[in-house]
């Protein structure tokens, strides 16, 4: 699906030049003249990510960023001249994803711009047959009810979802999710298992018992 980014600078010729090079890597894209322009286009329209001036008319950036951050979790990127610490950190206080300063590489945007679509899918919600893993939140839920598990259940887990399909040893298992540096035996890699599928409920059958030999964790997603 072709997503569609909001450009919003009170200079025209900064507007086309970034919109020329996101359109040539495939997006498409709008454009806000100032705050309430912004505002008003992110009612009316589907939106996926904003390249956000700072200083403009009709409400700054700030103002516009925080006014979004109230309804939505669409990525902003912050567009401005203001480049000391103190301006970064606020933009990441109220909400931005990402902070360029001006003057700035339309290539090296368009890059940040292809970044952070990639990293927005990595933490996406993976459902496995109802079981639904949330790698940002750190959250395991089945059919919208959260789980209790503790961390080392969840780095077990997701290890096992990572390799779905695949049979891992318990030898294995213990490196991954313990690390190399870990002296304890193979009975623990059960012990959690065991563990994880009392938690799991009625979707413990995901998990597979490979005799004499380890796991394997079998769902489609």
């Amino acid at each position: 699906m072709n997503k569609t980014i909001l450009i919003v600078d009170d200079e025209l010729r900064i507007r086309k030049l970034i919109a020329d090079f996101l359109v040539r890597e495939g997006y498409s894209t709008l454009e806000a003249d100032n705050g309430r322009a912004a505002l008003e286009c992110l009612a009316a329209e589907q939106v996926d990510l904003i390249i956000l001036d700072v200083m403009m008319p009709e409400h700054d950036g700030w103002t516009v960023c925080r006014e979004l951050r109230k309804k939505s979790n669409i990525p902003v990127i912050m567009l401005t001249a203001k480049g000391e610490e103190v301006d970064q950190l606020f933009a990441f206080e109220i909400g931005a994803d990402e902070y360029v300063t001006k003057p700035f590489s339309p290539k090296v945007l368009t890059a940040r711009v292809n970044a952070l679509f990639r990293r927005i899918e990595r933490e996406k919600a993976i459902v496995y047959d109802g079981l639904e893993i949330n790698a940002a939140a750190r959250q395991v839920s089945i059919n919208d009810h959260s789980l209790d598990l503790s961390p080392k259940e969840y780095d077990l887990l997701t290890y096992l979802t990572e390799n779905s399909g695949k049979a891992l040893s318990r030898q294995q298992i213990l490196n991954q999710v313990w690390s190399y540096d870990y002296f304890g035996d193979l009975r623990t890699v059960d012990t959690h298992i065991n563990r994880l599928r009392t938690k799991l409920g009625d979707k413990s059958a995901l998990v597979q018992t490979i005799r004499g030999y380890g796991y394997r964790f079998e769902a489609e997603k």
